[in-house]
């Protein structure tokens, strides 16, 4: 088993990873009758993409010999009515003005970030963009 997940009343949850003990609360969003004042279910997804995205890359970087320390993902999600869902997920990553990389480390961490495995999760109807900036 991953993870227990406790529901709280008044739409929210709190969630405890069983290995580490680490938990993370959410609530529903204002524009769905909740407080807005966690995550939410779908906020975590979008976020998710970001986190596994860094993760991976920060994996082929450590090969490379390259430092990460400083990246930083804007996630944006879009949601859709009826039915309820993400419909698109708008990912910027913007690399530490100090990093130096050439273009084939810029080729292998981009696409590290493009096939990690929560991004090879997300359903083909959820529109992901993603930007580089350097």
């Amino acid at each position: 088993m991953t993870s227990t997940v406790t529901y709280e009343g008044d739409l929210r949850t709190i969630a405890q990873h069983l290995q580490s003990g680490s938990g993370i609360e959410t609530d529903a969003p204002t524009d769905n009758q909740g407080k807005g004042e966690r995550f939410s279910p779908t906020d975590l997804v979008a976020t998710a993409l970001g986190s596994c995205m860094m993760t991976i890359m920060g994996i082929k970087a450590r090969d490379l010999g390259v430092d990460l320390r400083g990246l930083k993902i804007d996630i944006t999600k879009h949601m859709a009515a009826d039915p309820r869902r993400i419909s698109g997920i708008d990912v910027g990553l913007h690399f530490p003005p100090e990093l130096s990389l050439d273009d084939k480390q810029r080729v292998i961490l981009e696409r590290a970030a493009l096939t990690c495995p929560v991004m090879q999760s997300i359903h083909p109807d959820i529109k992901v963009n993603t930007s580089f900036s350097y």
